[in-house]
């Protein structure tokens, strides 16, 4: 086979990748390891920036998020009873969508085959070779026999577990770690929201999250140990544990059957460069950030808003400027959403091994940003989306 350009993985940034580059006329070639069914079922982060969403917007491919989606103009961050709200719009001018990546996918593998675009599911690669050149190759399994994609650059947008960072030669890598000593566990219940917006939760006990799917379905976080089992953690617990964590005069948490559990570990990861020859990194298979900024799905729109605009430079008039940037320039966004989930994280979170002294700052903190405008406006800016570099 042979196309201009070769992603792999069909999760929402190698999916928007494919639309923007066919949008600019460019040919390419998507290769997912699992099936369209489990692509569209699973389920992942649902806060989408502003910046994020006009460019769906402009893509064409945002009907159905605008239809669907919760516009949210504020958080709120809540302790010892209390709650403090940051209004975005008020703070910013900008507010952020509430829209699971999982209906992003559908939305964007469902125009991306209305379009003629080549999205060839279970269809596993197992090998990037000669990123040293200008005609790199993936090879992939589909039905059981091999196939070779040949392509001018691949763009692996294949997750932490990927085979496209570790395609990357060891002696130009450097990678950036920090694992968290607790972990999240995630649930989806059939109940109406708790409330119109995010609810952030420090507590002793540890940190709550109050979030939604849709009008009759909460999606709700508990902080936990690490290696936690959920089988450990009974429905009736889990309801109790939020109600215990997140109480608060006048609200209520509105319980109904829980339809999924999960647990998330915690970490930071950043791998540099995210470009070597003709193999570019985006999203996951470059960099993870802890959930709590809502940064890990906007992080990975950017990269390949990025590579796109780089990759229609090179196809107009061989201008390899913009990918010659490419790493530099993302890595820019990615250091700072990695600083913003990491304070978000820790101010949060209770330290399983932090003393009083830490919780007081905590508090502090927390305090703090309510009693502050230019504070409010920090956590707006960074969690709304800074502006496209």
């Amino acid at each position: 086979m042979r196309t201009a350009i070769g992603i792999i993985g069909a999760g929402p940034a190698g999916l928007f990748l494919s639309h923007l580059l066919h949008r600019r006329g460019i040919a390419s070639v998507v290769l997912e390891r699992r099936d369209r069914d489990y692509c569209e079922r699973r389920q992942r982060a649902g806060v989408v920036e502003h910046g994020v969403a006009e460019a769906l917007r402009a893509s064409g491919a945002g009907a159905r998020m605008d239809r669907d989606g919760f516009v949210h103009d504020g958080i709120e961050l809540r302790h010892g009873g209390r709650g403090h709200r940051v209004d975005f719009p008020g703070l910013t001018g900008r507010n952020v969508l509430i829209y699971a990546q999982t209906e992003i996918v559908k939305d964007l593998i469902a125009r991306r085959l209305a379009d003629g675009g080549e999205v060839l599911f279970e269809a596993e690669a197992t090998a990037i070779e000669d990123i040293g050149t200008d005609r790199p190759r993936v090879r992939f399994t589909r039905g059981g026999a091999e196939e070779v994609l040949e392509c001018d650059y691949v763009v692996a947008c294949d997750g932490f577990h990927g085979i496209g960072r570790a395609s990357l030669p060891a002696d130009v890598v450097r990678t950036f770690e920090k694992v968290y000593p607790f972990s999240w566990l995630g649930i989806l219940a059939d109940a109406a929201p708790s409330g119109d917006e995010l609810v952030y939760v420090h507590s002793p006990r540890g940190f709550a999250l109050h979030s939604m799917r849709s009008e009759r379905v909460s999606r709700h976080y508990l902080q936990v140990p690490n290696g936690t089992d959920t089988a450990d953690w009974p429905d009736e617990r889990i309801w109790a544990e939020l109600e215990a964590r997140s109480a608060r005069p006048g609200w209520t948490l509105n319980r109904g059957p829980i339809t999924d559990k999960g647990i998330t570990p915690m970490r930071s990861f950043v791998t540099e460069p995210m470009r070597h020859g003709s193999l570019f990194l985006a999203g996951d298979a470059a960099h993870i950030v802890p959930p709590t900024g809502a940064k890990g799905l906007n992080l990975a729109m950017h990269d390949v808003m990025l590579l796109a605009d780089a990759l229609g430079q090179w196809a107009d008039d061989g201008d390899t400027a913009g990918l010659d940037a490419y790493s530099a320039t993302a890595l820019r966004r990615v250091w700072r959403a990695e600083h913003f989930s990491y304070w978000m994280t820790t101010l949060l979170h209770t330290d399983p091994e932090g003393t009083e002294f830490d919780r007081r700052l905590q508090v502090a903190h927390l305090e703090h940003i309510a009693a502050s405008e230019a504070a409010s406006r920090h956590l707006a800016e960074n969690y709304t989306g800074l502006p496209r570099v």
